[in-house]
């Protein structure tokens, strides 16, 4: 590599198998039916290269491609965004570059020492407190002790935990794990620092503080690559930025214009989603959705809704474990990063394992006129858990309609991302 090139990627593909089970109903499948149907899908083979492999009965397996013929360069001291639609294959391209996954084909090459930031509470005990946790963290991010001491007061000043430090991570709430993980990763003063979307999980406060401390990092000469759904920030923070899509690079440079053209997609595709069950995207092990989608208030399902206009967003989700009990909440976040509001289910009805479809109701004259992306995360209570999160699976866009009644003749923008239609009284004096 150049000497100013610290990350390149020549052809990078990842592949994984996918199984596809015989019927609707999964059943256990023995050692004897794994050798048996891997017998017969050999056969089927030699006969039919094109079929999938046979693992029992009538279940095979299909080769998905996460990431293909993927090549960029990254420079010392780039901010690189990486966007795309969930699935695009973000996570698993950082993952190859933090060396968590091989790649299936072609190769990486990194220059410097690389923290990676990927999941709430990556490489934290439950048990252990934050304090031991900084120290064990720093240490699987290649921290020497010396440094994790002369580095620990600033860690937890910026992680704002000082209350907590001798209490297990068990009792933290997921904005605690992320402010305490990105505040170690933060602070190891790697040459390349990579974040993936863990930094919604925290407070707007927060947000402004770690994206002030990338600035700072890339400021410094060093290089970070960024995934996010917050556009507004990959705006303001990136000097180059990478669109994935289905697992190929789409776009690599121009941050205006990979932006734009992720947002434009996002409109033409993003009012309705299904997921199959062999979508690993969709869950987890607790919860997985099926379907997503906005529906306006006169029964279509459409993307766009005008200011004077109702529209329902809809849910459809299985809960697989009831204990902890996963509980779905929807965010709005506006165009520019803004975050709109967040709303759980409120129902006392109790749970139990099975699927479930869910409504939220937007009245009218409340968002103001601009596009929102609706994410979906789904949480537990005492403790505090984040089981799962579908980032910007929705995109809804709020047209003006300048007639309207709640304008009273008034024909220039209004700021702000809400534009409810407030009560006034008037009283003369």
């Amino acid at each position: 590599m150049s000497g100013d090139v610290v990350i390149r990627a020549d052809g990078l593909g990842k592949a994984y198998m996918i199984s596809h089970g015989a019927g609707g109903n999964e059943r256990y499948v023995a050692l004897r039916d794994v050798l048996a149907g891997a017998a017969r899908g050999a056969m089927r083979r030699i006969r039919d290269p094109a079929r999938g492999v046979s693992l029992s009965g009538g279940a095979s397996t299909e080769e998905f491609w996460a990431l293909k013929d993927v090549n960029f360069e990254v420079r010392r001291g780039e901010v690189v965004g990486v966007i795309g639609r969930n699935g695009a294959g973000k996570s698993t391209l950082l993952k190859v570059l933090s060396r968590i996954t091989e790649p299936t084909r072609g190769r990486v090459e990194i220059r410097g020492r690389l923290a990676s930031l990927l999941e709430v509470g990556t490489g934290f005990h439950p048990e252990l407190t934050g304090r031991e946790n900084i120290f064990l963290n720093g240490a699987i991010l290649g921290m020497t002790r010396a440094e994790i001491r002369r580095k620990f007061d600033e860690i937890v000043a910026f992680a704002e935990v000082e209350k907590f430090l001798d209490t297990p991570v068990k009792r933290y709430s997921s904005g605690m794990y992320v402010r305490l993980a990105f505040a170690v990763a933060a602070h190891l003063e790697p040459e390349i620092l990579v974040v993936d979307e863990v930094l919604s999980v925290g407070d707007a406060e927060f947000q402004k503080k770690c994206l002030g401390k990338m600035q700072d990092v890339a400021g410094q000469g060093r290089t970070v690559l960024f995934v996010s759904h917050n556009i507004g920030a990959v705006n303001a923070l990136c000097s180059k930025c990478m669109l994935l899509h289905s697992g190929r690079k789409r776009i690599f440079g121009d941050v205006r214009s990979a932006t734009e053209a992720y947002l434009t997609a996002a409109i033409e595709h993003g009012y309705s989603v299904e997921f199959s069950k062999q979508d690993a995207s969709s869950g987890n092990s607790a919860v997985a959705v099926r379907g997503a989608r906005i529906r306006h208030e006169s029964g279509q399902v459409s993307g766009c809704v005008a200011i004077g206009e109702g529209v329902w967003i809809e849910i459809d989700y299985d809960i697989l474990q009831s204990n902890p009990l996963p509980r779905l909440n929807l965010h709005l976040i506006a165009e520019d990063g803004v975050h709109a509001f967040a709303s759980f289910e409120n129902t006392a009805t109790p749970r139990r394992i099975g699927r479930f479809s869910a409504r939220m109701w937007i009245p009218p004259n409340f968002l103001n006129a601009m596009r929102y992306h609706i994410s979906i995360y789904f949480t537990s209570v005492r403790p505090a858990h984040l089981h799962f999160a579908l980032k910007d699976v929705l995109t809804l866009q709020v047209v003006d309609d300048i007639d309207a009644i709640a304008r009273q003749g008034y024909e220039g923008s209004f700021p702000g991302v809400l534009r409810p239609v407030m009560e006034w009284t008037v009283d003369a004096r």
